[in-house]
């Protein structure tokens, strides 16, 4: 039987580096929506054209493209054992949605870990972000500033905070994925799957609350 674990977590939780891991210690492949979307329209596929054509418009792209864009990377050979899934779903129909296509590969959802902080503790982390306009480099002003205030230690270049990294716009996003999000964490809570792990902790302690809720 195949093992399938869906990820959860608000922004700037950490949730990205914890598959990552996850994903290394128990060797099951890192699906990340995001970068689905991105392989099919940096491909052309017909789904990418489809999913391209909807956020040319601004529209949301439709559930059945990315079930779609989900069922062909869970067909390849290395999700054969499973996989660990992030984000999606996002919602209830989501849900229903991913539930019945687990089906088709004789699985279903084993493990939705919850990584969870506080808004304060996310905004800081996220507001506190800056941006290397060279080279990309990124630095936090708490957890790991630059030598010069407001210059790269590594190309000398001016230091800027993204849009999606001010505290106003962080508020925002933090606030929407709330809101979106507490009927899924409902639904699964209710099926006796979710496990909430507290993200506030240093990001060792972290991995290792999610194994532990893996081994049960």
């Amino acid at each position: 039987m195949p093992t399938y674990i869906v990820l959860l977590g608000p922004p700037g939780v950490g949730k990205g580096t914890q598959a990552k891991l996850i994903a290394e210690t128990t060797g099951l492949p890192h699906v990340s929506s995001g970068d689905l979307f991105r392989e099919n329209i940096k491909n052309e596929t017909e789904l990418g054209k489809l999913a391209q054509s909807f956020m040319n418009k601004g529209e949301l792209v439709p559930d059945d493209v990315t079930i779609s864009m989900i069922r062909g990377r869970l067909s390849r050979p290395d999700c054969k054992g499973g996989a660990l899934l992030d984000g999606f779903p996002r919602t209830t129909v989501q849900a229903d949605s991913l539930a019945s296509l687990l089906a088709e590969f004789d699985g279903k959802v084993n493990y939705v870990p919850y990584i969870t902080a506080s808004e304060t503790t996310l905004i800081e982390r996220l507001s506190g972000r800056w941006t290397c306009k060279a080279q990309g480099h990124v630095f936090h002003e708490k957890y790991n500033p630059p030598q010069r205030t407001g210059v790269c230690d590594f190309d000398g270049s001016q230091l800027y905070q993204r849009e999606d990294d001010r505290a106003e716009t962080v508020t925002r996003r933090i606030q929407v994925y709330f809101a979106q999000t507490a009927p899924l964490i409902a639904h699964y809570r209710e099926g006796g799957l979710l496990s909430e792990i507290d993200g506030a902790q240093p990001i060792e302690k972290v991995t290792a609350d999610l194994l532990v809720v893996l081994r049960k």
